[in-house]
């Protein structure tokens, strides 16, 4: 599930996790984090969500971060606009009116090259990620963001029956990545047919700074 993985997975166009609307769960609990327009709301392993243009149509600034380049350009082809490229080392930054996308290994993405985030919105990129890679992801999410609030959105379900992506992040995993550092407050737990394959429950978490 190394970077390879995914940047095989644009190149091939298998992008069956790509939602043609904005999440339900987004539009539903973002209003929790009680942010004022023109906040900056980062999104790590962005991919083209449609999530960034209802966060544009809501006021917000939005910051994203994602490995493949077909993505992003992708992504600045929907909202119809040629981004602004400069090169900051492996680390590309794509701006325009209104968003910002940092192209590249998210771990090699700064928080002085990020600047000040006043949420974190997490609907696939903890997910995404394989066990061995989900302390040093929500380490380094954290570092880069100053531990700044954010909603985030996993699956709970028998790993044993269906291989991720992606994959289960039980209760007490998402306890042993924040709970140190935030209030957790579950927000939705409800379940659903994951791929139409295996029972699972999909859970918002809202993670306060404590």
């Amino acid at each position: 599930m190394d970077r390879e993985f995914w940047l095989q997975k644009w190149h091939n166009n298998e992008t069956g996790f790509h939602e043609e609307d904005a999440n339900p769960n987004l539009v539903t609990h973002f209003p929790a984090l009680n942010l004022q327009p023109n906040q900056r709301v980062f999104l790590p392993l962005c991919g083209k969500t449609l999530d960034i243009s209802w966060l544009i149509s809501c006021g917000y600034e939005v910051v994203g971060a994602e490995l493949s380049g077909i993505a992003i350009q992708q992504l600045f082809e929907q909202l119809d606009v040629i981004p602004h490229t400069t090169k900051l080392g492996e680390i590309t930054r794509y701006e325009s009116h209104g968003v910002t996308v940092f192209g590249g290994d998210i771990f090699h993405l700064t928080g002085e090259m990020l600047g000040p985030i006043d949420a974190i919105y997490d609907r696939a990129a903890l997910v995404a990620l394989p066990p061995a890679m989900r302390t040093g992801y929500t380490e380094h999410l954290r570092t880069i963001t100053q531990c700044a609030p954010q909603l985030l959105i996993t699956f709970h379900y028998d790993q044993a029956v269906l291989p991720g992506p992606p994959f289960s992040v039980p209760d007490r995993e998402v306890e042993q990545h924040y709970q140190n550092h935030y209030h957790l407050a579950c927000l939705s737990s409800h379940p659903i047919n994951l791929k139409g394959k295996v029972p699972a429950h999909e859970q918002v978490w809202q993670l306060t700074p404590k």
